[in-house]
């Protein structure tokens, strides 16, 4: 791998002076280690209800009344069963009425717990059979979340705006569903009614738009691949629509009348985008379905085929320098990131909230990657690093299983850092044994392989970390576990002892096994050394001075120790 310039990360203790240690304390966000409420645990947990049945088909038929703020309408569920069984769960938030639930013309008996929906058949359901269900419902959604969920809004010349967000609050908060990251349909069709000079997009490919007579117009919509029950998306307004091609890929892009000049320049940069995560992982994923990007209200989210976008038509974030190194404002973040997330996150999707890294770790890592594609290897190098800053090293990553609850943000920005680190450890071993003609070879092929392996399947982290380790033939777990599953960073420790010209070097690090190589030494011409708990040594002539740990490569920290194991300067 190239290199630039080396930078040394040293443990410093810093004391406060008077005047900082007087200011109000800022109130910390809730630890995600924190004991969880019993709504989490209802949506969360993958109980005995939600394990007995497989998700095979939605058709999801609503109508949304913006004036009066309400949506009706059913979702038709089929699902096949894995063991014989008379109930099934289901979730819709409690604010709604279900008007009924109805299998083969009959009513069925149904018990709620807060957003549950519990479903009693009259009669076994047997395994290896498929069952279909007619969900009504009708109410006022809840505007709750970091976006509103499901938002009814006013655009800038005061016509409705309706848009859907609830990553984290859940899909029940506006309709019907399986509301759990472990199942997912095969696929499914979207119809939306809404009044008839409003426009619907929703995810997949569009299928045909009837008008019903009653001043309501049924917008049709068929997702071709599984899908998130929390990416199912509306977006409701006076939509104006282009579009572009990119061989049998459509691009389509729907914005507000007066965007429309804003969005053909900036939506520009879709094409490199896709070019980028072509080149390193495959093919977008959902063909049948096209590319969408949608305007909203709010800033961004990647709802499967129909990315929705409000980054203001500029590059940056909001207009921000994101990670601080000059690099974001030559690209637009929303554009990269909420796509990025089409590979990762829609493609290749997490089996539970807990391992989200799998989503946001690798969309930030995919930001890094196109930085690289568009701009240069150097360019990656600062990009990534520049995402320090923003780490808390205060929690793991992953979290308890089984609980409705994102994990900290560590998942972006350190889960990214980590992958970068994986790069450099990849190319040592790669290295070591000889089998890379030139830098990342095998990198890029585990990348490409990893998406082709995972790709339409719900998946736990062991899975990704198994799989990592039989490409690479050797046990991964430690080094995953440290990033992952601990809250500090590894901590490589150093003590030289100049009359003995020998420099010598360990991990302290929480994962017992954790031996990760790293490059030290001379930039000019580093060399790997693998530490473990245990310490080694070195020659070293040079002195501590002209010793350098290769820390825009990894992400570690490093420790400088005198004689007696006391912080000594390097």
């Amino acid at each position: 791998m190239r290199a630039t310039g080396p930078s040394i990360a040293i443990v410093v203790v810093v004391l406060l002076s008077p005047v900082f240690a007087q200011q109000a304390p800022r109130t910390p966000p809730p630890t995600t280690l924190r004991a969880p409420t019993h709504a989490e645990v209802l949506r969360g947990e993958y109980g005995r209800y939600r394990a007995n049945n497989d998700l095979v088909y939605y058709d999801l038929d609503v109508r949304v009344d913006p004036d009066k703020k309400w949506i009706s309408g059913k979702n038709t569920v089929r699902f096949k069963m894995l063991k014989d069984d008379t109930r099934i769960q289901l979730d819709l938030f409690s604010n709604f009425a279900i008007d009924r639930i109805v299998l083969d013309k009959a009513e069925l008996k149904y018990t709620r717990e807060l957003n549950t929906v519990v479903i009693d058949f009259p009669q076994t359901l047997r395994a290896g059979r498929t069952y279909s269900i007619d969900f009504h419902y009708s109410g006022q959604p809840q505007e709750i979340g970091r976006f509103d969920a499901l938002a009814f809004k006013k655009d800038p010349m005061g016509g409705h705006w309706i848009n859907t967000a609830n990553e984290g609050v859940g899909s029940a908060v506006w309709w019907p569903s399986k509301d759990s990251w472990r199942d997912e349909p095969e696929g499914m069709d979207i119809r939306v009614s809404i009044p008839n000079d409003l426009v619907d997009v929703s995810n997949g490919r569009f299928i045909e738009k009837t008008d019903l007579g009653d001043g309501y117009t049924k917008w049709h919509y068929r997702v071709h691949y599984p899908i998130n029950s929390y990416n199912v998306s509306l977006n409701i307004g006076h939509y104006v629509h282009f579009g572009e091609q990119m061989g049998d890929l459509t691009l389509d892009y729907y914005v507000l009348p007066g965007s429309l000049d804003k969005a053909k320049q900036q939506f520009a940069q879709s094409k490199g985008m896709i070019e980028a995560f072509d080149k390193y992982f495959g093919e977008y994923p959902f063909k049948k379905d096209g590319f969408k990007l949608i305007e909203v209200p709010y800033s961004g989210m990647e709802h499967q085929s129909a990315v929705t976008y409000g980054n203001r038509f500029a590059n940056g974030y909001l207009e921000r320098d994101w990670t601080g190194v000059g690099i974001s404002l030559k690209f637009d973040f929303i554009i990269i990131h909420e796509s990025a997330h089409e590979w990762f996150g829609n493609a290749v999707s997490a089996a539970d909230q807990a391992d989200m890294w799998i989503h946001e770790a690798w969309a930030t890592y995919l930001e890094c990657l196109y930085v690289e594609h568009m701009f240069g290897y150097d360019d990656y190098v600062k990009y990534t690093n520049g995402y320090k800053t923003k780490i808390a090293n205060a929690e793991p990553i992953i979290v308890q299983r089984g609980i409705a609850r994102d994990p900290n943000q560590d998942m972006y920005f350190k889960g990214a850092l980590f992958l970068h680190t994986l790069r450099s450890v990849v190319n040592d071993l790669s290295r070591r044994s000889g089998e890379a003609a030139e830098a990342d070879a095998k990198f890029f092929k585990l990348l490409r392989d990893l998406y082709a392996e995972f790709k339409f399947k719900n998946n736990f982290t062991e899975e990704i970390v198994g799989f990592v380790s039989k490409q690479l033939g050797q046990d991964m777990t430690p080094i995953f576990d440290q990033y992952l599953r601990r809250s500090a960073l590894p901590v490589l420790e150093l003590t030289f002892n100049e009359n003995e010209k020998t420099m010598w070097y360990r991990w302290n690090a929480a994962e017992r096994g954790f031996a990760m190589p790293i490059r030290v030494g001379d930039p000019a011409r580093w060399q790997t050394i693998q530490p473990s708990a245990d310490w080694k040594s070195l020659p070293w002539t040079s002195g501590p001075d002209a010793f350098k740990v290769a820390t825009d490569l990894y992400y570690v920290n490093v420790a400088f120790l005198d004689a007696g194991g006391r912080p000594a300067k390097p």
